[in-house]
């Protein structure tokens, strides 16, 4: 497994993440089994993966419970662990924001206890909060470091106007943000928060599952299905267009005797700025095979290719 040393961290990080969203069996990805998820994790770490990210949010603290489960009998000394706050199912509106004071405080006991842990390595903002001040949840996360119940802050969905705003009152060691080769607009922002030492986590790696070549007619998911509902690219005309794009992958994983899966997950880590990839892995055989991603790397001819085809693919978005 191949490792990044983050800028401001401070800390060498697997450049593959296990992303537990999928994990939580409670949005909608699929069903998923219990100890199949546990031996995941386990599996993730005995290859060399050094990184968990999870969210109270993630089936209502399912994942977390899950992750802190998993993590017993000596694998939490072997890791690093990301979670979040501020974002809560809402029977309204969906999702609701709150990164008062008072929410961060509570959030942070909360996913304390379900981890089984007493501190937490990377605390993010799961989104930003039109409604509270950003200077009032900084205070907040700098009371938490300062006690030592979170080593690292971060950010995740945030612009470069609110991590610059963010700045204002405490020190961003990371931020966390979408990015594959279906969904490459940000890498402007991923390379500025590098030259600035913010180092990026980035989600979505695989395009929930389009980018593994799984996917080569339309599938029908169920109604509220995450893949259809968080993301669009299980929609007419953008699946087909995404279709031209893994027929290059193909060619460049049929060449590489690998599969289509780790041709994405280099090329993700290999842009500048990228510390590690979030890969949502639901079984144990998937978690080596995308940890196996690591034993090689793509060419800067394979880089200039797949970046064309992606701009080809991408150009009336």
């Amino acid at each position: 497994m191949r490792t990044r040393h983050l800028q401001r961290a401070n800390v060498e990080l697997s450049e593959l993440t296990l992303g537990t969203w999928a994990l939580s069996g409670r949005n909608n990805f699929g069903p998923v089994d219990r100890q199949e998820a546990i031996q995941s994790i386990r599996t993730a770490i005995e290859c060399g993966v050094n990184h968990i990210d999870t969210a109270p949010v993630y089936g209502n603290g399912y994942s977390e419970q899950l992750v802190g489960e998993a993590l017993a009998g000596g694998y939490r000394d072997r890791v690093l662990i990301s979670t979040k706050f501020g974002l809560a199912p809402d029977a309204l509106r969906g999702m609701r924001h709150d990164t008062s004071f008072k929410a961060v405080i509570r959030e942070v006991e909360s996913s304390l206890m379900n981890l089984k842990t007493d501190v937490i390595d990377f605390y993010f903002i799961h989104w930003p909060d039109p409604d509270t001040p950003i200077a009032e949840t900084m205070s907040a996360l700098n009371l938490l470091r300062n006690a030592g119940k979170i080593r690292f802050l971060g950010v995740s969905n945030f612009s470069r106007e609110q991590i610059q705003e963010a700045e204002k009152y405490g020190k961003i060691d990371v931020h966390q943000l979408q990015f594959s080769m279906v969904h490459p607009k940000h890498k402007a922002l991923i390379e500025w928060g590098s030259k600035q030492g913010i180092d990026a986590f980035t989600y979505g790696s695989l395009g929930s599952g389009i980018l593994s070549g799984k996917y080569r007619t339309l599938p029908e998911f169920k109604p509220g299905d995450t893949r259809i509902t968080f993301y669009d690219y299980f929609k007419e005309p953008k699946f087909s267009k995404i279709q031209k794009l893994l027929a290059v992958m193909d060619e460049i994983a049929a060449r590489r005797q690998c599969p289509v899966s780790q041709v994405a997950i280099n090329w993700c880590v290999q842009n500048q700025g990228v510390a590690t990839a979030l890969i949502g892995m639901t079984k144990p055989g998937h978690v080596a095979e995308n940890c196996a991603a690591f034993t090689w790397k793509l060419t800067e001819a394979e880089m200039t290719r797949l970046n064309a085809a992606i701009d080809q693919t991408l150009k009336d978005e």
